[in-house]
């Protein structure tokens, strides 16, 4: 017991005798953080088709189905399958170009809604009824295959979230390499949204024995579609 005692006393003098040290300013750590990413992306740097390729690998990895295609393809493509796959109504931003030009395109027998009224007083057709929600991804984070949504009124967080489908839409030229580049570029700091929210996949969630279960929290499926528009931003270089 004594023993004990002497070695727990040690310890405490120790800590006593120790002096404190002032805690680092942000900006100090602010620089660590930057410094750290900084050498790993030199280390392992990745050009804009690589990146675009990290993504689709990382998202069809999380049981997503991911297309490549142009601007003027992926309505009629996605309309295409949206009929295969039996939706009927699909929620999405009317306001938008991409809501209105994949209206243009959708067969007689999809509906389309928007999201007009407070949740409560449509939640049980919303629960019910819409097959599909349609969403455009603010950017991505290529090195984890995330979606970086930023809800507003017209396309708040249970477009992507209640319906068992949600498919969305991501510009190739606004992808990043990680998070903390993604933050960066988009100068969160500077006033960061209200709200965002990454996805990287359909929702899941595994038992006792780790046996997978798809859409219990959320989305049974994720569709996603890659705009290809690098060219354009690479001066017409392939």
């Amino acid at each position: 017991m004594s023993a004990i005692l002497t070695a727990r006393e040690r310890m405490l003098g120790r800590l006593r005798a120790a002096a404190p040290t002032a805690p680092e300013t942000v900006d100090v750590i602010d620089t660590a953080i930057d410094q750290h990413y900084l050498a790993r992306r030199a280390a392992a740097p990745q050009s804009p088709r690589q990146q675009l390729d990290a993504m689709q690998a990382a998202l069809r990895a999380s049981h997503a189905q991911v297309d490549c295609v142009s601007s003027d393809a992926w309505p009629a493509l996605l309309a295409q399958r949206l009929g295969e796959h039996g939706v009927r109504r699909l929620l999405l931003d009317a306001g938008s170009a991409e809501g209105q030009a994949l209206r243009a395109a959708l067969p007689a027998g999809v509906e389309t809604l928007s999201f007009e009224r407070p949740l409560a007083q449509w939640k049980g057709e919303l629960f019910d009824t819409v097959d599909a929600g349609f969403t455009v991804a603010r950017s991505g984070i290529a090195a984890t295959g995330t979606l970086v949504i930023a809800p507003d009124a017209a396309t708040p967080r249970t477009v992507s979230l209640a319906p068992p489908l949600h498919i969305c839409l991501v510009y190739t030229s606004t992808l990043h390499a990680d998070l903390h580049a993604a933050a960066r570029a988009e100068r969160w700091a500077d006033g960061m949204p209200a709200n965002l929210v990454l996805v990287s996949g359909p929702s899941k969630t595994s038992d006792i024995q780790q046996t997978l279960a798809y859409g219990a929290h959320g989305p049974r499926w994720l569709w996603v579609l890659m705009i290809d528009d690098l060219s354009a931003h690479e001066g017409g270089q392939p």
